[in-house]
């Protein structure tokens, strides 16, 4: 034990909005009985990158007797969690140039408005789930729909994942989750057309019978050639 910088979260003043959470690098925070808890100290570096994003101002930093920080365990805890560093919250829109096209150079603008972007990998709470279309497609759709940045993702919030080779059952909960803690404003499913790939149609509309909310919904199917069908 020694004593160091850790945060402290004063309980009467959070309302468990979960905000804090995703942007924890070290996945140190977690919703516990609506309230955001402290999982472990050796997980928390003691920066607070978390405070500025706890709207109630309940997370502060406090100095006092606990274990150090261990960030070889952190790391494993993110990798438990099914995350990674690299898939720290960041919404891309505030940097992004307006346009498809960069005037100077003329080459195209991505535009990926957010991250991360892979389904088991988003947290719920991602501040820009809020007010958000939503666009879900499976994996393989970016690769071959051409027009895939403008047609399709341009303002949207783009979520991605593989409806034959990954876990449906947990897409399902997470897609639940996520449109009943946010206000989704619409959701667009695109996939392949090969019949493995509609299973994510059945997910997203799911999810949506399962959030109570009344969501509106778009489907989008693309040919193994590339076009829209």
């Amino acid at each position: 034990m020694s004593k160091r910088k850790i945060i402290k979260i004063d309980e009467d003043k959070c309302n468990g909005c979960g905000q804090c959470v995703p942007n924890c690098a070290e996945g140190a925070l977690q919703i516990i009985n609506e309230k955001a808890r402290l999982v472990s100290e050796v997980f928390c570096d003691g920066l607070g990158a978390c405070i500025g994003h706890c709207p109630e101002g309940a997370i502060t930093i406090e100095e006092r007797e606990v274990e150090s920080f261990d960030k070889k365990k952190a790391h494993e805890n993110l990798h438990a969690q099914g995350k990674c560093p690299g898939s720290k919250v960041m919404d891309l829109n505030k940097s992004k140039k307006s346009g498809i096209r960069d005037k100077a150079s003329g080459t195209q603008i991505s535009q990926l408005g957010n991250w991360p972007l892979q389904i088991r990998l988003v947290p719920v709470f991602a501040p820009y789930f809020n007010g958000a279309d939503l666009l879900v497609a499976a994996d393989c759709v970016p690769f071959v729909y051409a027009d895939f940045h403008n047609d399709l993702l341009s303002g949207k919030v783009l979520l991605v994942g593989c409806p034959k080779l990954d876990d449906a059952q947990y897409y399902s909960k997470k897609l639940t989750d996520i449109l009943k803690q946010n206000d989704v404003k619409s959701i667009t499913s695109a996939h392949m057309e090969v019949p493995c790939c509609f299973g994510l149609v059945s997910m997203v509309k799911g999810a949506i019978a399962a959030s109570g909310k009344k969501i509106p919904f778009k489907e989008v199917t693309v040919s193994i050639k590339g076009d829209k069908i």
